[in-house]
Order: structure tokens, then sequence, then C-alpha cells
């Protein structure tokens, strides 16, 4: 069954925010710090997102390796997701691990998830073996269950406190994910198409100007139908999304400036009026334009 663009676009975005210098520097810190797993999945890609994981727990990599348990590990994985929408989310398995599921948003899109976990929030006691031994075996795992009881004793115990911190830690970086992934998404990339780079570098010298898709079909030397689909096709955007974003982003840059007015910096980036500016930086940054710059005025040095 093939892939729906939408679909492809977004698992791109989230390929290019691991790769991204920002995300590999955190990843490396976090799991140093945490001693715990740390993955960044895009939606609906069910797999066991800490599948080989040098931090992985020593259970759930037995319980990988087995095709019931493995489908029950799975099952948890959706359910996170779907639990997943506007906040972190914590949900336990049977054997009472915990996996966490921080949601990364694109404007109002949600497009991955920061996930953690194969944690204990208290210390493995005989009462819980018991129980989880009785689910091993109707799994079908009845051989080696020694070998299943020594690696759920060997799972990481976190306080409650300390998880908690730490999922708000994911939570504050999955807000600076969501702001990359704007600036990654305008970005000109080096494989696509001369004409389509070149529309992009048009768009970011013209945003101020009155833009539309005939002008810049125009600019590149090609027919509006062709450019519409061809630019698309590259971008994962309409032309007028995109068009939006590069003004959001330019009116961000204009707000380190404390002495610019927003209404000042709408303008300036091409906005046509405030009430069309305050809907679009809503929509692409996920939050109000007054809500931004208050954030930027508490980041400010006093």
């Amino acid at each position: 069954m093939p892939v729906p663009d939408a679909t492809r676009h977004k698992r791109t975005l989230v390929d290019q925010l691991r790769r991204s210098q920002i995300y590999r520097d955190y990843e490396k810190a976090f799991r140093e710090t945490t001693g715990l797993p740390l993955n960044l999945r895009a939606m609906e890609t069910f797999d066991l997102p800490h599948r080989g994981d040098p931090n992985e727990n020593p259970f759930c990599a037995l319980m990988a390796g087995t095709n019931h348990s493995c489908s029950a590990c799975l099952q948890m994985q959706k359910k996170v997701e779907e639990a997943c929408g506007l906040e972190a989310k914590t949900l336990k398995c049977f054997a009472g691990l915990c996996d966490s599921a921080v949601p990364v948003r694109v404007g109002e899109n949600l497009v991955a998830f920061l996930q953690t976990g194969q944690i204990l929030l208290h210390q493995p006691n005989a009462t819980q073996l018991a129980k989880v031994t009785r689910a091993l075996l109707k799994f079908g795992v009845e051989t080696d269950l020694k070998k299943y009881e020594e690696a759920f004793y060997q799972s990481r115990v976190v306080s409650q406190k300390q998880y908690k911190s730490i999922l708000r830690l994911l939570t504050i970086f999955a807000q600076h994910l969501s702001s990359l992934s704007n600036q990654l998404v305008v970005r000109e990339e080096a494989q696509e198409a001369p004409a389509i780079s070149r529309a992009r570098a048009f768009i970011t010298e013209h945003h101020a100007d009155e833009l539309s898709l005939t002008s810049v079909a125009r600019a590149v030397n090609m027919s509006a139908f062709y450019f519409c689909k061809s630019f698309r096709k590259a971008t994962g955007l309409t032309f007028t999304d995109y068009v939006a974003r590069v003004r959001v982003e330019k009116v961000k840059n204009l707000l380190l400036n404390p002495n610019k007015r927003v209404s000042e910096a709408a303008y300036e980036a091409g906005f046509q009026s405030l009430s069309q500016f305050n809907r679009v930086f809503r929509r692409v940054a996920g939050e109000p334009p007054s809500a931004y710059r208050e954030k930027l005025q508490q980041a400010a040095p006093a």
C-alpha cells in the first residue's frame, strides 16, 4: 500500500530532525545523564522504539525476542501514541514498566514523539514477579523463565519525582524541536530541483511583497499549474502555507529586537492584516504571537 504524501513528508521531517546537531547533542546528553533510552519516532510507525538501543531494558530486550510478547509490546506502543495528544503521557505494561511519549508538534500538527521509559517506579518484589511470570506463561514463554526473572530484576528504578522531572525536560526539548522543524521546512534543500531552489530563494528575498503563485512560477520559468504540483511535491506544503511559514520565521527574527512591536514585525514580514497574521502565526507556531513575545522577554537577560 503506497504511503500518503502527508505521511511521507512527516517522516522526512522527522529524519531531518534526527540528523540535526541539536537533536544529536541532546540525545547524547540525555542518555549519559539519565541512563534511559531515547527515540524520536514519527507518527504511525508502529515498531519497538528502543529495540537495539544501548540503554534498552534487558527484560524488554528479551520480550522483543518472541512473537507473542513482541506483539504485546507493539500494542503498548500503539496505546501510548493514542493517549499522547497535547502533553506527555505515561502508560504501564503488564509487567509494571513505564513507557512515556512526549508530543512534537509543528504548529497545530502532531508529527512525532520523543519516547523514553522501560523503567519501574518502585523496587520489584516477589508478588510483582509472580504476576509477570504468569503473563509470560500465557505468552507461551515456558523456557528460560529464570533468565526473564533475572532480567526483570535488572530493570531501572526511578522515583516518581525524578521521572516527572525527566519528562519535563523532554517536553521543553520537544518545544525546541518544534521550532527547529519549521526552520527545516523553509530551508533550501541541496538535492531538490534547481527550479524549486530558485523559487525558495525568490520567496525569501521577496517575502515582504504581495507574492502570488503565478508571479513566483513566472520568476522560475514554469507554468503556474506545473509549479504548483512540483512545489508541493518537493516541500510537502502548498505555496500559500510555505510563504506563511517563511513570513512567520521572519517575524520571529524581528521580534528578537525588544523594541520592535508585534504589529510592525507582522507588516514588515509581508502580512497584509493583523487578523491574518494572528491566525497564521498561531497555526504555524502553535501559540499566539503575544505568548511568543512574552517567552522572549522572559528569556532575555536581566
